[in-house]
């Protein structure tokens, strides 16, 4: 294990998944509600470690063999982000008691939301960049030590979700105020409308 490449991997993962996106949205959501937030953490945490594997060992023959992929995943994730935006935003308009962050309030089922999850992770085309493009094109630069490059990517993945899930549960006080949760939901809608708009622009 070449411990200077491991964390260049991992502090290049960290630098590309911080930012707010449709993805750490969602996180973040689950983890103000406390809802699914171990399922919710590992199923984006092992996405990105299926995606930054495959981008280290095999991105530029993907590229080659699915020519299509990029147009498909452009649209196909643009228009779920835009319906997942409405969806948050109508949720920004309930009703005082829909908005606490409570036990009274309706769960989601695993299953629904651990669709939406892996939506919002495997219809993204930024997460393809990121993950397979970027961070396989760096990793060609360890020639001998791309292995583990890839093993410090995967874990500041998994530090950065686990994080972000449980460390929003810290702030369920400041949500439990149903303003908060408009604001947060509100706020959701319009990162998945930008993101969305970006995807169909080409940006």
């Amino acid at each position: 294990m070449d411990l200077a490449v491991f964390f260049t991997g991992m502090m290049m993962s960290l630098s590309l998944i911080v930012a707010i996106g449709a993805q750490n949205a969602f996180v973040l959501r689950q983890g103000l509600r406390g809802e699914h937030v171990l399922a919710v953490c590992l199923a984006c945490a092992i996405s990105d470690a299926i995606l930054i594997t495959v981008g280290v060992t095999s991105f530029r023959t993907v590229s080659e063999w699915l020519p299509w992929l990029e147009p498909v995943m452009r649209y196909g994730g643009a228009a779920f982000l835009t319906w997942y935006g409405v969806k948050s935003l109508m949720s920004a308009l309930r009703s005082n008691e829909a908005l606490a962050a409570d036990s009274s309030l309706p769960k989601t089922d695993l299953f629904r939301t651990l669709v939406a999850c892996l939506a919002l992770t495997w219809l993204n085309p930024h997460v393809y960049l990121d993950t397979v493009v970027l961070l396989g094109t760096i990793s060609t630069q360890f020639t001998g030590s791309q292995g583990s490059f890839a093993v410090g990517a995967v874990l500041g993945s998994f530090v950065f979700f686990f994080a972000l899930g449980y460390g929003a549960i810290k702030l369920r006080p400041v949500f439990e105020r149903p303003t908060a949760w408009r604001i947060l939901e509100t706020l959701i809608a319009m990162v998945m409308w930008i993101i969305a708009f970006k995807l169909l622009a080409g940006t």
